[in-house]
């Protein structure tokens, strides 16, 4: 083939593939879409990922189907992710624990940046600072005086080592300068359940898992992990009023496998800014002690790039060793 031949196929080419690209944003989507959970059913995780599901497919018209795929502490569910056919079909909801604390403590068989396209983030959901009524501390400033001369008396329970409860327990412990006895029960529900008892004294724990035993009184809450009061937790403080800057929060976002055409990103983004910005989608998240918040792509990929940061220091901190 002669060269001015090569380059009008070239040009053919890129004209065919821009139209295509258009005839994909235009017909997106034409059938149900998968969303890869890496959490087990009934966790923080599937169940605002579900929340999200139903109101996103809902404006895309078509269902979107959620595929939990638990194991290996959410590892598995991200792969399975990172391997998808790249054709806006897979979704993943991000496992925070696959993505900021993995890296951390094992060889991973995906890069939780560099495998993904991020699409937004949807909410942030504090974690909230609560204690055994029996215990006398009523406020942060009163639980870490009496923690820094009690502390070894105290156990800290978690969902279990590496757990979101275990690293934000940790980062208050270092920030707030006092040690507590870390005790790791099997899940988040059973290390709970341990603080009402007073089988254990306090733990750090996403909220939407504690807020009905605090509205009871079962569980006295002192502060939560945002850097600001909020009107989802009335009066509640911010730990940060007491240890300036302090914050240790879940978040819940959306990406796909790496290669997704740009086109569908953008109508998916754009949809869920859409969703995001309802009445109805604001209390249903409000209802799991949640925030809205949404961000670019490129914002979204460095959060989470800082998230692996500040993870990686209250893993150290914890004793987390590569596996």
């Amino acid at each position: 083939m002669k060269l001015p031949a090569l380059i009008t196929a070239a040009v053919a080419l890129s004209v065919y593939g821009a139209a295509g690209a258009a005839d994909t944003a235009q017909t997106y989507p034409n059938r149900p879409i998968r969303m890869i959970m890496p959490n087990a059913p009934g966790s923080a995780n599937d169940t605002m990922g579900r929340i999200l599901a139903a109101k996103l497919g809902e404006a895309l018209g078509q269902q979107i189907v959620v595929d939990n795929r638990a194991g290996a502490g959410g590892v598995l569910g991200m792969e399975i992710g990172k391997t998808a056919n790249p054709d806006g079909y897979t979704l993943v909801s991000p496992s925070t624990a696959a993505t900021s604390i993995a890296p951390h403590i094992q060889k991973l068989p995906y890069d939780p940046v560099k495998d993904y396209e991020f699409i937004s983030l949807f909410a942030i959901m504090p974690n909230i600072l609560v204690v055994n009524p029996g215990l006398p501390p009523k406020s942060v400033r009163e639980f870490i005086d009496y923690a820094r001369i009690n502390g070894s008396k105290l156990n800290m329970a978690s969902a279990g080592a590496g757990a979101q409860s275990h690293l934000s327990g940790t980062a208050l412990m270092n920030a707030a300068g006092f040690q507590s006895v870390h005790v790791p029960y099997k899940g988040g529900g059973a290390s709970v359940t341990a603080v009402v008892a007073g089988e254990s004294q306090w733990t750090f724990t996403p909220a939407a898992a504690v807020m009905s035993l605090i509205r009871s009184n079962r569980l006295r809450a002192l502060g939560h992990s945002l850097l600001k009061r909020t009107p989802l937790l009335g009066d509640m403080p911010a730990i940060a009023e007491t240890i300036p800057g302090f914050t240790y929060s879940g978040w819940y976002g959306i990406t796909a496998p790496k290669n997704t055409p740009k086109p569908v990103i953008e109508r998916l983004r754009a949809t869920l800014l859409k969703v995001a910005a309802t009445p109805e989608f604001r209390e249903l998240i409000a209802a799991q002690a949640a925030e809205v918040v949404t961000d670019t792509p490129d914002e979204f990929r460095k959060f989470v790039e800082d998230d692996i940061v500040v993870t990686g220091k209250a893993v150290r901190a914890a004793g987390l060793k590569a596996e």
